[in-house]
């Protein structure tokens, strides 16, 4: 096998007996251990199944939330293995530790075609260190458990981390189909889009979006913010947001990104009314919405939502896009009365007439949870993280990796 390539070419030098360690995205939200959203588990399957169907004795491994380094119950991949089982229509096997005596006999028990789950990847501290022999030493006993290694966690390649950037210097290595994909739609989003180009930021922090705005500023035509991010433009501008999450230190920042916009002929378009409520929605109190004007927002009150006419304002500057990123939600999905801006974009995006992406992290959450078909967008990425990186230009580790 040789040291780089696609999976259709590791597959044809032949995978057959051979241990093959994939790295996968599983990080699911999980309720106790029921898992409220299988997306990413259902976007591994192709390329796990793919090496299985090819005799590959297939070991995965991933991460789930933010363990410190150590077990802990509520982060176990177990239900995880048994969702991947079922989509595959196999038994999967389930190692209770990462590189330890449950791992190392759990491969060593599978059969060509048979598929194992290593415990999450984050109960080792060696995974996320910062100290580069911690890493390597960890990803040594990860190496030690393959021949070859599929990179197939998109929502994990920002990261210079062992199981994502390490193994792959010590194993012969192919990008699996679903980075492969994201990638080919990161490259359509920066290198040529169609035009008109139009990105829709929403999310609770300018700060979380501040290398995109910058990056894309001079490649988009329109640039939609809404979200908890909105309230810190509104501010820039001489309003007042009362309650609603403010960056204060970022205020001279968005007005820079205002008047840059002006100058260079891209259309910013921010809320002209906002769903308001005296208090965040939580526990048992009925949500109070009211529709107020985003430039009248009372002092008691903070924006939840962007309201109905600027939901229509945003879908109409969709309605001849031919190229749409959208990363973030425009408000408090999860209460439906805080979710119609949310549905807004989104029911925008699925009449797009040409390359619509749904960004990743929440906004995938969101179509789904608001029921939407999800092959009525071009594309949902796995990786919210990940893809703001790739937009902002910077240069992701468990990529470049892949090219030595």
């Amino acid at each position: 096998m040789t040291d780089n390539g696609t999976l259709a070419s590791l597959i044809e030098q032949g995978v057959r007996g051979k241990r093959v360690l994939v790295r996968s995205d599983l990080n699911v939200p999980l309720d106790g251990s029921t898992i409220t959203d299988d997306g990413r588990i259902r976007a591994s399957v192709p390329t796990i199944r793919t090496l299985a169907e090819a005799g590959a004795r297939v070991v995965v491994t991933a991460h789930l939330g933010r363990p410190k380094g150590a077990p802990e119950d509520r982060y176990s991949l177990r239900p995880v293995a048994a969702r991947l089982g079922e989509l595959l229509g196999q038994d999967v096997a389930f190692a209770t530790d990462t590189v330890g005596e449950s791992a190392q006999s759990t491969v060593a028990g599978l059969a060509d075609g048979q598929v194992a789950v290593l415990e999450n990847v984050r109960f080792n501290a060696g995974e996320t260190s910062k100290d580069e022999a911690e890493r390597a030493a960890f990803a040594d006993q990860l190496a030690a458990l393959a021949d070859a290694f599929v990179s197939d966690g998109f929502g994990v390649v920002h990261r210079k981390q062992a199981s994502v950037y390490d193994v792959a210097q010590r194993l012969p290595h192919a990008m699996g189909g679903l980075v492969a994909t994201e990638l080919d739609v990161m490259k359509r989003l920066t290198e040529s889009p169609e035009r008109p180009y139009v990105v829709v930021l929403g999310g609770s922090k300018v700060s979380d979006k501040l290398g995109v705005i910058d990056n894309l500023l001079d490649k988009a035509d329109k640039l939609l913010i809404g979200g908890g991010m909105v309230f810190t433009f509104l501010k820039a501008q001489g309003h007042e947001v009362g309650k609603s999450l403010l960056e204060a230190d970022q205020l001279d920042t968005c007005r820079a990104y205002l008047a840059r916009a002006e100058e260079s002929g891209v259309e910013i378009v921010l809320p002209t009314d906002i769903v308001v409520d005296t208090a965040f929605p939580a526990g048992d109190r009925t949500p109070e919405p009211q529709v107020v004007p985003a430039t009248e927002i009372p002092a008691d009150a903070l924006g939840l939502d962007i309201g109905p006419e600027s939901g229509a304002a945003f879908a109409a500057a969709l309605a001849d896009a031919r190229t749409v990123f959208w990363n973030g939600p425009m408000g408090v999905f999860e209460v439906a009365a805080f979710a119609e801006g949310t549905r807004a974009v989104a029911e925008a995006l699925t009449r797009v007439d040409g390359l619509s992406v749904v960004g990743g992290g929440d906004s995938a959450a969101a179509v789904r949870a608001l029921g939407f078909d999800e092959s009525a967008f071009g594309h949902i990425s796995t990786g919210g993280g990940a893809s703001l990186e790739y937009l902002e230009g910077k240069e992701l580790p468990g990529i470049k990796v892949l090219e030595h």
